[in-house]
């Protein structure tokens, strides 16, 4: 306890010490679990990136808390009768932060380049596009390869958002020049992000803040102390242990909703020298190392039971679950023959773990339940982006990752086991798998798309390239005089409508 109290106390100085603007009424003050990554949306992949985002680069489409798709920079859109050409017309009265116009020719560049640099993240999401064209300054059309049921939702995230076509040869991830509600001020790593109200943003008066400073601060005890203290107005991710504690505090509101996504284990299985080890090359090591974790516990252990346990990569209420691959039982002596058909009494394995108290405590709990099996873990901690550098390089045997997850189950799956996936850091690669996922994202109708992942899910499960654990609940601890949060199953802070009783 004194450990936090100390750590605490560091962090309320850190915040005192902000210029004055930052302790005004029209300042809201934000805490994120992790620092974001780079902030250019082609290149990033970070959770608390996509926060960030929201207040800074608006995109074409966006979601309600329904799952409904909207309008945003498009303002309404159609499919051709063959389902081969998307067509989007755009608002007129948008502008970028360095004043230009956003325009069809401004989409045409800004997804010509998510499908095209080398290193851009979004190229999987916008594979199924062929070419795009201006049809008039405030429409454009995207010609297809293929049936796309998935393309509409990829556009209500990154892969939609928008940058200044002026800005797109610099180092848009230093400082972003983007359209939305809010403009780039400075970024000190591992520290803040500060953004200051765009009045030229064609709802700025939906936008009551005139700045938002972004905190990074790891330590969820230290987080909410701040909160209480009054340095910060909102958190996400409060910690499951902390919910009864901020529910009965007076002073702070609580809301909270499944996310889409889910919490595992990727595994490097042919991703540089790291892969040529027993997790990584043999199929019966990581089902023993599936069987050897009691999700059930592990939720309760953790995160006070408070978190669904799963083996697949859609949340528990998705319609893509299949019901004949349920949660396995605990079953170590299963586990234990495996390893020995494996030719093994014995393995050793990294797990890599972010540096945040609750990862902490969730590895070293699936270190204790790995080591009855015969699976030695060695955790190594390391902040996120560093983290997610090193698994991108393939530095990495298994690493404690997850995913915020996506309205179309495609966005959970295709990218991270498809073998050209541009978030497959593990290079797991199945001819079979990448043929139903693919055909999966070419098929509207919802009970033949799930057979194709049904038939996928049979092949993971078996293979286990990630070893999925659990789908969080999401949890945000407010100050009580703020007013107008929307919860919604993204887990994203939409900064509209937001203000200070």
């Amino acid at each position: 306890m004194k450990r936090f109290a100390l750590l605490a106390s560091a962090a309320l100085i850190g915040l005192s010490a902000l210029p004055a603007l930052a302790q005004s009424p029209s300042t809201l003050r934000i805490g994120l679990q992790e620092d974001p990554d780079v902030l250019d949306p082609h290149k990033a992949r970070t959770f608390v990136g996509r926060i960030v985002f929201k207040g800074l680069c608006d995109k074409l489409l966006d979601i309600t808390p329904e799952l409904k798709i909207v309008p945003r920079l498009a303002t309404e859109w159609s499919f051709s009768a063959d389902g081969l050409t998307l067509t989007m017309k755009l608002r007129s009265d948008a502008k970028f932060h360095d004043g230009e116009a956003f325009d069809a020719a401004a989409a045409k560049a800004n997804l010509e380049r998510a499908m095209t640099l080398p290193d851009s993240l979004r190229k999987s999401e916008l594979a199924s596009i062929e070419s795009i064209s201006v049809v008039d300054p405030t429409t454009i059309a995207m010609k297809l390869k293929r049936p796309d049921a998935t393309l509409l939702a990829q556009l209500t995230d990154r892969a939609g958002m928008m940058l200044s076509p002026k800005s797109l040869g610099a180092d848009i991830g230093a400082k972003p020049v983007c359209s939305g509600p809010y403009q780039f001020v400075e970024r000190v790593q591992n520290d803040r992000i500060v953004l200051d109200k765009f009045k030229g943003h064609w709802e700025a008066a939906n936008y009551h803040f005139d700045r938002v400073i972004y905190r990074a601060i790891p330590d969820t005890t230290v987080r909410l102390a701040n909160l209480r203290a009054g340095e910060l107005d909102m958190l996400e991710r409060l910690a499951p242990t902390d919910v009864k504690s901020a529910q009965g505090d007076k002073t702070l509101k609580v809301a909270s909703m499944p996310n889409l996504g889910y919490q595992g284990i990727t595994i490097n299985t042919n991703h540089t020298d790291a892969a040529n080890q027993p997790m990584g090359k043999d199929k019966r090591v990581r089902q023993a190392l599936s069987l050897s974790i009691d999700r059930k516990v592990l939720s309760q252990v953790v995160f006070e039971g408070l978190y669904a346990p799963i083996i697949q990569p859609f949340p528990p209420t998705s319609t893509f679950v299949d019901a004949k691959l349920p949660v396995p039982e605990r079953d170590v002596a299963k586990a234990k023959a495996l390893l020995k058909e494996a030719g093994h009494s014995k393995v050793s394995v990294e797990l890599f773990v972010t540096n945040n108290p609750v990862d902490a405590q969730l590895g070293q709990v699936i270190q204790a339940m790995a080591q009855e099996v015969g699976i030695d873990i060695q955790i190594r901690s390391t902040e996120f982006a560093s983290q997610l550098r090193d698994q991108q390089q393939g530095k990495f045997q298994m690493s404690r990752i997850g995913w915020s997850g996506r309205i179309d189950p495609d966005g959970n799956i295709h990218q991270f086991v498809t073998t050209k996936g541009n978030q497959n850091d593990g290079r797991y690669s199945n001819a079979e798998v990448d043929k139903l996922l693919d055909e999966a994202r070419t098929i509207y109708d919802v009970a033949e798309r799930k057979k194709r992942y049904d038939a996928a899910q049979k092949i993971l499960t078996d293979e286990l390239p990630i070893v999925y654990l659990y789908n969080q609940t999401v949890f945000f601890a407010l100050r009580s005089n703020i007013e107008g949060f929307v919860i919604n199953p993204d887990g994203m802070i939409r900064l509209a409508g937001l203000k200070r009783s």
